[in-house]
């Protein structure tokens, strides 16, 4: 029998020592090995997984630059994919085939700075001259019709009206009047009267705000008082505003009418041409050297530093008037307030080096005040500061997309006096959701990925719409219960859907994490329209107003200053809420600044495109026609929705 080797024989135990110390560092090695393996195994799923997201990327990039620009997706497709769903939730929502379609079967279903130029730049031309139909205006003085003989016309000038059409020559021919020299002392009085009478029409001392319109419209303060600058050109005109006093003979003297007031003195501007101007620029986006060229092609030279001016005239004096008090009447009685910005590029400040510099860029905040009103608030940043003073002072209801900039309006006002040390505001805003924004995400996953879960969510949101278009002109008492009846219960589900599926994918990276993460964050906000029926689902208005912007400054570029931007958001106001009201803006326009200059200070509400149609059925229409000459105030004030308690004085006493 083969004796077993001995482990005590020293040969024997140090080979075993040996091998074992093989196996260990054997078995390290493997271990090293299999730790190598784990974190390459790990980088490679990491680079998978963003190969795969690059992918997804290039493929939602492909499809909106390729195939389509709209969040479209294949309706019908949906519906037969989640048909059994759809049927289910349609049961769980109290409605049965046709039902959809008996609720609703009334509405249906339905889907500049101007180029420099070498040398100085030429006269303007005399305008009798340019070759275009002409209109005779007499301009007569009231104090002397009738009581001093008349000697014909002097000071005749000339100005530019625009009919639809062309330009019109308007020759202004001032009377004068040959009065016994007697009647010297009359004529100071008449004088005094006259300068009082244009005081008395914007309310405010005009020798303390005198003004030049020609200067330099980039002053601020000066643009801020414009309207009453205008009128102090015009107290303060001996040639303009009151009678011209000749004493030629001993016997007699020579008295000329007085200039009617205007908003743009010692120009040839008239309401209708700086309405055109304005209604072509901020309403279809014709840039102003586009017009300079057209006006050049129809025989009269317009430049356009000229234009400009204007229209930063114009945007100041409405923006202190009317726009003013517009907006402080929707701070008091809006129910909700819609708003989105968009940005816009601001031309920069000549360097004293002449060094060239990129345009800084801005912003245009748009506020849809009910079916009130719609403004356009011009800001060079966009902070939450912004924010709270745009809506400074208003209770109520905010729809605006997930920007972290509108959280301020929803703190409570303690955690909102951080951001107002200076001016604490007590007022407290409850937010609204955008579902088209919630859609939005799912559309990108559901056309990147895929993915079932997120066509799913795409399915039910698009029978959300479905439901919501059949009730949409309903009075909002009946909009409530029907969506109480048949559309809550689909929100409700949807959100349990989307808490469950997003519990599931919250830790993975990815576009459907961030669609239903979106609606699980917003799920308050998004589910705020259900409590009343003058709330809308979607933010959409707001986007479509701000297409005005998005496509004009594509044609125009930038704005020159802030200066200018803040007067382009007046003009743009006044242009959208006119369309708000179904009013043409190129009319509107005109007819307010004809009447502007005459209005009382303290009424400027009832020329907002709210109340025009009946404060222009109120006005005489033969004096509203005509460019120039007095204006009859309509007696007694309009009633206007502001509260009688709310101060409508648009320049308080510091």
């Amino acid at each position: 029998m083969e004796s077993t080797p001995s482990t005590t024989d020293p040969v024997i135990a140090a080979r075993l020592a040996e091998l074992e110390a093989k196996v260990a560092a054997a078995e390290a090695a493997l271990e090293a090995e299999r730790s190598l393996r784990v974190d390459a195994e790990a980088e490679r799923d990491r680079l998978r997984e963003a190969y795969h997201a690059l992918q997804l990327e290039v493929e939602l990039a492909r499809r909106r630059l390729v195939v389509a620009k709209a969040e479209r997706v294949d309706t019908t497709q949906l519906e037969l994919e989640f048909a059994a769903k759809l049927a289910a939730l349609d049961k769980l929502a109290g409605l049965v085939h046709g039902e959809g379609n008996e609720e609703g079967d009334a509405e249906g279903t339905g889907d500049d700075h101007r180029k420099k130029s070498k040398g100085k730049r030429p006269r303007q031309r005399d305008l009798r001259k340019v070759p275009i139909s002409e209109e005779r205006l007499e301009i007569s003085d009231p104090f002397w019709e009738g009581k001093a003989e008349r000697i014909g016309a002097d000071e005749e000038s000339c100005e530019l009206v625009w009919r639809r059409g062309g330009f019109v020559r308007l020759v202004i021919a001032r009377i004068k009047y040959r009065t016994p020299k007697v009647t010297t002392e009359v004529s100071a009085s008449a004088t005094a009267t006259t300068a009082d009478t244009v005081a008395s029409a914007t309310g405010v001392d005009r020798a303390a705000s005198a003004t030049d319109t020609t200067a330099s419209a980039t002053d601020t303060d000066a643009a801020a008082s414009m309207p009453d600058a205008a009128a102090a050109d015009q107290a303060a005109s001996t040639d303009d505003v009151v009678p011209r006093v000749s004493n030629e003979d001993t016997s007699t003297t020579i008295v000329t009418a007085p200039m009617p007031l205007r908003l743009w003195m010692r120009s040839y501007a008239t309401p209708s041409l700086v309405a055109h101007v304005a209604s072509d620029k901020f309403c279809d986006g014709l840039p102003l050297h586009r017009q300079e060229d057209r006006f050049a092609r129809l025989g009269v030279t317009l430049y356009r530093s000229t234009m400009c001016r204007w229209l930063e005239e114009a945007g100041a004096i409405v923006g202190v008037t009317i726009v003013e008090a517009m907006r402080r009447e929707a701070l008091v009685t809006a129910f909700c307030i819609a708003t989105d910005a968009t940005g816009v590029l601001v031309q920069p400040v000549p360097r004293p080096d002449k060094k060239r510099q990129p345009c800084r860029r801005a912003h245009f905040f748009v506020q849809i005040a009910d079916a009130d009103h719609v403004f356009f608030e011009y800001t060079p940043v966009e902070t939450s500061q912004v924010v709270s003073e745009l809506f400074r002072g208003f209770t109520g209801f905010v729809q605006a997309d997930a920007k972290s900039v509108y959280d301020v309006l929803y703190r409570p006002p303690r955690e909102r006096d951080r951001v107002d040390d200076d001016q604490p505001d007590r007022a407290v805003c409850r937010e609204v959701g955008c579902w088209s924004h919630a859609r939005t995400g799912c559309w990108e996953a559901a056309i990147a990925t895929q993915d079932v879960i997120a066509r799913e969510a795409l399915a039910r949101i698009m029978r959300m719409f479905q439901l919501e278009r059949l009730w949409k002109d309903r009075p909002p008492n009946e909009r409530k219960a029907l969506r109480d009846r048949h559309l809550r219960p689909h929100v409700e589900s949807f959100f349990e859907f989307a808490g469950e599926e997003f519990e599931r994918v919250k830790h993975q990276r990815g576009l459907l994490r961030s669609a239903l993460g979106y609606c699980v964050r917003q799920k308050d906000a998004l589910m705020r329209f259900l409590e009343d029926g003058r709330l809308e689902m979607t933010n959409n208005h707001s986007e479509r107003q701000l297409r005005k912007v998005a496509c004009g400054r594509k044609a125009w570029l930038f704005v020159g200053s802030d200066d200018h931007g803040q007067a382009a958001g007046n003009l743009l106001t006044l242009i959208a809420s006119a369309r708000l009201h179904n009013l043409d803006p190129e009319v509107y326009l005109r007819d307010m600044f004809r009447v502007l200059p005459h209005w009382p200070r303290d009424r400027y509400l009832e020329l907002a495109p709210r109340y025009w149609r009946i404060t222009r059925a109120r006005l005489d229409r033969a004096q509203l026609e005509r460019e120039l000459g007095d204006l009859t105030i309509p007696e007694p004030p309009l009633p206007t929705a502001m509260p009688a308690s709310i101060p409508t004085e648009l320049h308080p006493a510091p």
